[in-house]
């Protein structure tokens, strides 16, 4: 085959840069397990460099377990095992009812996984040490040069990385919070700021929500009578409903905070997701904006990694001292390991491949629930169903859950006292393959048949 490995960005011996880059094309997909690799003269001949150096490169791949040697043959890819998700696995992520990203087909993820961190070892271990609290210098600088494709001037200083995104909102709320004022948000919302807003002691007011998502008009009108400590919204793919603001209300939203003085949090964990990502709020009212993502929702919630870019640098400085009362660090091995992905580019394949999966299920899971009222987001990994009148969303998600399909009720996200309609949150993540995905939406499909036909849910 013709394989022309990228050395440019690559630092140290030149074998080695090669033997790096053979692991990096593996673990994209760029080259396959039993793919043929140039010879060591045609290599060296290729990148103009002795042919003791390919050698030495070809030998470094056979030591870390790349490619294999057939004589005259010639040298093959080995690639990397996968190890098989065992089904109890499967089945306990279908019970969690957590919604995490798919995996590409192929394991993909788990060969970048593998390679990354021996690459890692290779170029020198990483510290397995205590890391400063928030991240360091350089792990904050790769964070930002990522983050400010979206929004535009951040700086490393205003950011905080953290222990997963729960991490670092539980640190915001915990600077916001407390005192008795309320926190708003949609109707349905995520749970983790439920249970935070019960934990510091934060009245929680539901405002109302269209097809874009919370009204400006409904943040307005509470906002017009009582004093906010905090404005929550989901700008991209709301979990659960999966509305998705548009420019316009994104700017209306961040007009009204201005006006009334509203601090934001804004939890963007699906944000960048789409090909063409729209501007997060706190690229239109940075002053205000608290922004929190991860790596957990557009890659693997294996990866403990979570950034929070704070309205200003004193903020950032007071977040990374709450981060290290609760976390101490990030994990270090997981945080070296996503730096270097943003750095070698690692990171912007896997999140195409995950996009490119999530899109594929979703549209065969929409096309298996026509005739429902369903919404979902192109690239997103969840469903959101509205159910009939006469139907119990616990009930039929006691049931659907019981024969392995991860769904949750509505009432799990419900920011007030009671949900305003009977919904059904349907996770198309995991490491389930996509065929069992779809198996499964079948089965949820047949329940529902099932269940309008009785005129009730399962009891």
């Amino acid at each position: 085959m013709t394989w022309n490995p990228q050395l440019a960005t690559s630092a140290g011996p030149i074998y080695r840069a090669i033997a790096d880059a053979l692991a990096r094309d593996v673990a994209n997909g760029r080259i396959a397990a039993g793919d043929r690799l140039p010879s060591q003269r045609e290599l060296a001949q290729a990148l103009g460099v002795d042919l003791t150096t390919v050698t030495r490169a070809y030998a470094e791949a056979a030591r870390r377990g790349l490619i294999d040697s057939d004589g005259r043959r010639g040298s093959f890819v080995r690639g990397t095992a996968v190890v098989p998700i065992a089904p109890a696995a499967l089945a306990s992520e279908a019970a969690s009812g957590m919604n995490m990203p798919p995996e590409p087909e192929g394991g993909q993820l788990q060969r970048a996984i593998m390679s990354g961190i021996q690459a890692l070892f290779d170029g020198g271990a990483p510290s397995l040490h205590y890391q400063p609290s928030g991240g360091s210098e350089a792990d904050r600088a790769a964070v930002s040069r990522f983050l400010a494709r979206t929004i535009p001037g951040i700086i490393p200083d205003e950011l905080v990385v953290t222990a997963g995104a729960q991490n670092g909102l539980h640190a915001v709320c915990g600077l916001l919070l407390g005192g008795g004022k309320p926190v708003a948000a949609g109707c349905f919302t995520y749970p983790g700021l439920i249970a935070l807003a019960r934990r510091f002691g934060a009245p929680l007011l539901p405002l109302e929500v269209d097809g874009e998502g919370i009204l400006p008009d409904a943040i307005e009108r509470v906002a017009s009578r009582t004093s906010l400590a905090a404005l929550y919204v989901i700008p991209t793919n709301d979990n659960p409903t999966t509305a998705t603001m548009s420019l316009r209300r994104r700017e209306d939203i961040a007009d009204v905070a201005r006006r009334f003085g509203i601090p934001i949090i804004e939890d963007d964990p699906y944000g960048r997701l789409p090909d063409d990502p729209l501007p997060p709020i706190a690229a239109l009212a940075p002053e205000r904006t608290w922004h929190v993502t991860s790596v957990s929702k557009i890659l693997s919630p294996s990866l403990r990694v979570g950034f929070v870019r704070a309205p200003d640098v004193r903020g950032a400085a007071r977040l990374a001292g709450d981060i290290h009362e609760t976390a101490i660090m990030p994990p270090p091995l997981n945080l070296a390991l996503v730096t270097r992905w943003l750095a070698d580019g690692t990171f912007v394949r896997l999140v195409a491949a995950v996009r490119a999966e999530a899109a594929a299920r979703s549209a065969a899971a929409a096309k298996i629930l026509a005739g429902t009222d369903l919404r979902h987001r192109p690239e997103g990994y969840h469903l959101w169903l509205k159910l009939d009148a006469g139907l119990a969303a616990a009930d039929l998600a006691a049931q659907a859950v019981a024969s392995g399909i991860p769904v949750a009720p509505g009432s799990s996200f419900c920011a007030g006292a009671e949900p305003p309609y009977q919904g059904l949150r349907i996770s198309l993540g995991g490491s389930r393959s996509r065929d069992a995905v779809l198996r499964e939406t079948r089965r949820l499909d047949a329940l529902l048949i099932q269940a309008a036909r009785r005129g009730h849910a399962f009891v």
